[in-house]
């Protein structure tokens, strides 16, 4: 058996001879190497990195700033008929956090394994199509391709704690209006299977809090209209509606994205004492937290008119408060949705691409969770979620999380048909 330090030595030096290689995935493992997680993303070296590689395949670069120190890179490949709305591919650059003793290699070391996993936070979420997109345009340029529509890829900050210092704003600006969008191509998820998956919608988030008072008094009496008393009674409303939901998904009728969903994430009532909690006295105030999350086919009225009438009802000495974390509707009051048919005339020209490059679409999915699509789907604009990762395991967020370097090499293949298919598309945009 080999030392843990031949091993480590090991690695090291497979590591190294291929981090010194211009190859798509040395270019890859440097980009993962970047420390990108909250709370303290580091956004400069990306950034500075990201523009080295546009100025190397002839792309325009410019960063936009809406909040300080949170730089938002927008590059751009200019079409031979820039008065066509353009197609915008969006990434984030910021990660969610990692834990180190958790994983088998640093997070942030994108550590190439002799399997060809490559490990890093970010592989999958999503440092993998940041780069995919100028691997692909540098390949089309290399044959000589020129888009008929103007490119623009945007990288953007905070997307993992809602996006609203990043691409909120940079949906509303002025520069965003100047870009003409007429699509966007937004991050998606792996697949398990050999069929990519699409997204045509997110649900939207919201936080709830629900508090409940009552009279103190002592453990012995028996009280009615506690604050505990009535705490527990919503708790169990709330469980009843989301067994009702689960029900739906259990029997097929629905996926888990297409129902609400309703999560307890923390329980705060109890008189605090040296050894833990007073028992023999009974508390005046009880709180509960709810993250719940709604689909686009979800209706918002109906929801907060529960809230209101059965989950907190102010006849039981309840109050809450709903947190409401993005836009549900689009800004003629539609639900947040890209049509997946060919009423929108950009689906079926993707679609065709995924076949062209050999590969086929599973059924259009809600995302069970939020991406920056929802701030340009907000403005009108069509927007899928797609990611190139089949036959990968779905490891956004968790531990160890790993893309394979030949399903990375794919992706870029995958994109290539994608990028010039859409910015080739000369039909009548929405």
């Amino acid at each position: 058996m080999p030392s843990l330090r031949l091993l480590v030595l090991f690695f090291f030096l497979f590591f190294s001879v291929h981090s010194q290689e211009d190859t798509p995935i040395a270019r890859f493992l440097r980009y993962l190497q970047f420390n990108t997680a909250h709370p303290n993303p580091n956004y400069a070296d990306p950034v500075s990195f990201l523009i080295s590689q546009a100025n190397a395949i002839g792309l325009q670069a410019r960063t936009l700033e809406f909040t300080p120190s949170k730089p938002l890179l927008l590059l751009t490949w200019p079409g031979s008929n820039p008065s066509l709305p353009s197609v915008l591919f969006n990434s984030h650059l910021d990660s969610v956090p990692a834990e180190p003793s958790k994983w088998i290699y640093p997070p942030f070391s994108a550590t190439l394994a002799p399997d060809g996993k490559i490990y890093a936070r970010g592989a999958q979420d999503d440092k993998c199509i940041a780069m995919q997109y100028l691997e692909a345009i540098r390949n089309l340029k290399a044959d000589g391709f020129t888009p008929l529509r103007t490119v623009h890829i945007s990288y953007v900050p905070d997307e993992e704690i809602g996006g609203f210092d990043g691409s909120a704003k940079f949906a509303k600006s002025k520069e965003f209006e100047d870009l003409n969008v007429g699509f966007v191509l937004d991050e998606g998820q792996a697949s398990t299977g050999d069929e990519f998956r699409v997204f045509y919608a997110d649900r939207s988030p919201w936080g709830l809090i629900i508090k409940a008072t009552g009279d103190p008094g002592h453990g012995s009496r028996l009280y009615d209209n506690g604050a505990m008393e009535n705490l527990m009674k919503s708790v169990e409303v709330i469980t009843k509606f989301r067994e009702s939901q689960f029900d739906i998904v259990k029997s097929g009728e629905a996926m888990n994205s297409e129902v609400i969903s309703v999560n307890p994430v923390y329980l705060k009532a109890g008189i605090p004492s040296p050894t833990g909690f007073v028992m023999n006295m009974q508390p005046s105030e009880a709180e509960a937290g709810f993250d719940l999350r709604l689909p686009p086919t979800a209706d918002p009225d109906l929801i907060k008119k529960r809230i209101a009438e059965e989950w907190a009802p102010a006849r039981r000495n309840m109050t809450y408060e709903l947190i409401e974390k993005g836009p549900i509707r689009d800004d003629l009051d539609r639900p947040l949705m890209t049509l997946t048919n060919d009423s929108n005339p950009w689906w079926p020209v993707f679609k065709q691409a995924i076949e062209a490059a050999g590969g086929k679409l599973s059924r259009p999915e809600i995302l069970a969770s939020t991406t920056d699509a929802r701030f340009m789907r907000q403005r009108g604009i069509p927007a899928l979620g797609f990611s190139p990762m089949i036959n990968t395991p779905i490891l956004l967020h968790d531990h160890n999380e790993f893309l394979k370097d030949t399903v990375y090499l794919r992706g870029i293949e995958v994109y290539e048909s994608v990028i010039s298919s859409l910015s080739s598309f000369k039909g009548e945009s929405y």
